[in-house]
């Protein structure tokens, strides 16, 4: 048959359709549910769940280019290049137009209610400042962590267990937690990998994100945010520990700190940095 008696839109349309139903569910189910953060929390999970989302609709709009390209150039190739041409203008194709508004239009909008939705279900596990609109369930009785970025570590302070100040994160199983993220000096970035959070912390101000933790994790922790020559190694790692191991181990540290805590300054939601620290 003739080449200019070919229909390639349909051609082409069934192509791009039966790649799109083959690999779209490949890459929902198979690719994106193995994407970071994993699922160490609540909101690590539906973060993987919002990519997996993202995922399946880029996929079909990402194989219609692909798919258009390889078609294009098998079918559109010069065959003979002693006479080259250029192909008919197409112009004022109403029924192209109409499918690209349409299905651009479609796309966007479901995308912006699918995030705004889920943004307000469990907040983006970003800090939301000191008044939340998005909080979780069980957000009310959610133990309550200061995040303490300096040059350079983090430090942690649980202003319900008498303010005590420790080196090291360690936070109980399926428990809603606030995590109230703030500096001493420069601004840093909170960023805890298996939690799905990152928060900037930034003097004066009180960051606060929401986490739910699900079952025992360790946690690696790193600034996300270039604070000094040492930002490099401001790194640790941090656990999801049982509720009774949890117990136990704020005991402990109420102890050993004990002898200290009378030379912290007062528990504080916001700390604003001595001027002679402000440049790092």
């Amino acid at each position: 048959m003739p080449t200019d008696n070919v229909n390639h839109l349909r051609r082409l349309a069934l192509i791009w359709l039966l790649v799109s139903v083959v690999a779209t569910p490949l890459v929902v189910f198979v690719l994106a549910p193995g994407l970071p953060p994993g699922n160490g929390s609540v909101q690590a999970s539906g973060q993987v769940v919002d990519n997996g989302v993202l995922l399946g609709v880029s996929t079909p709009v990402a194989l219609a280019v692909l798919v258009y390209f390889v078609y294009a150039l098998i079918a559109f190739r010069e065959r003979d290049p002693s006479s080259v041409l250029d192909g008919p203008p197409v112009r004022g194709h109403s029924g192209v137009q109409t499918t690209w508004l349409v299905v651009t239009t479609a796309i966007v909008l479901f995308l912006a209610a699918y995030g705004s939705i889920r943004m307000l279900e469990d907040g983006a596990g970003g800090g939301q400042g000191p008044n939340p609109i998005a909080k979780p369930a069980g957000a009310a009785g959610a133990l309550q962590v200061q995040v303490i970025g300096q040059q350079w570590k983090f430090t942690y302070r649980y202003p319900s267990f008498g303010g005590v100040e420790t080196n090291d994160l360690e936070l109980p199983a399926n428990r809603v937690v606030a995590l109230h993220v703030t500096s001493l000096d420069v601004i840093h970035s909170f960023w805890a990998y298996q939690l799905g959070v990152k928060a900037d912390a930034n003097p004066g101000v009180d960051n606060i994100a929401y986490v739910t933790t699900k079952g025992p994790l360790t946690i690696n922790i790193h600034c996300a945010e270039l604070c000094g020559v040492w930002h490099g190694y401001m790194y640790a790692t941090g656990r999801v520990v049982p509720q009774n191991q949890f117990a136990a181990w704020i005991h402990q540290q109420q102890l050993q700190y004990a002898p200290v805590r009378k030379l912290l300054p007062p528990y504080s939601t916001t700390y604003f940095p001595d001027p002679q620290r402000r440049g790092g």
